[in-house]
């Protein structure tokens, strides 16, 4: 049986080669980034209508370390998981009614999001500072698209949904960005020295 992966190299997998079972190494791939994905939701700073987490950088690594399907298919996973009602979403919160809420519209962006980051990593942007934050500028562009696009039809006012759903997070997902930037290229350079 084939594996789900994408053609092109990515950092899973590099790191982890595929020995028997591809898809099996995939899929363990895929449900152990939907739990980074969870445990990253956990710690909060409760705000009006969104918290503060550290979510988007979880999603936007998990696209450029796993690519496109898998990345997308693990964020697919960590809403079937909340939506079943598991406690994976902010603060330990789980059940359908987040994905009808102020924040669904950042929830369905996820996938969306890591299956653009990793199609660009897949094709080496998550191998030079610059075009990872490239990447990841775009992959954030998505999540607040679609994100503040529902919050606004949620709160009824756009100006209400860009000053409570974007604005507050701008100065926090810079710092996720730089993260990103630091540790995706530099962890192919470690891969690189030890081949």
């Amino acid at each position: 049986m084939s594996s789900f992966a994408s053609p092109p190299h990515t950092l899973a997998d590099v790191v982890v080669p595929r020995r028997g079972a591809a898809w099996a190494r995939d899929a363990l791939l895929v449900v152990g980034f939907s739990l980074f994905v969870a445990l990253s939701a956990q710690p909060e700073i409760r705000l009006a209508y969104v918290p503060l987490t550290l979510q988007t950088l979880a999603v936007l690594l998990t696209g450029a370390v796993l690519g496109s399907r898998r990345g997308a298919l693990a964020l697919l996973l960590y809403l079937g998981q909340g939506a079943a009602g598991l406690p994976v979403f902010a603060g330990g919160a789980g059940g359908i009614a987040h994905l009808v809420g102020p924040t669904a519209g950042y929830l369905i962006a996820f996938p969306l999001a890591a299956g653009l980051v990793g199609l660009l990593a897949e094709r080496g942007w998550d191998r030079h500072i610059l075009w990872t934050v490239l990447a990841m500028i775009l992959g954030n562009l998505v999540i607040y698209l679609l994100g503040v696009s529902w919050l606004a039809i949620y709160l009824g006012s756009l100006r209400s949904a860009i000053a409570n759903g974007m604005l507050p997070f701008l100065l926090g997902d810079l710092i996720k960005i730089a993260i990103a930037a630091g540790v995706l290229p530099g962890a192919w350079t470690l891969v690189r020295r030890a081949r």
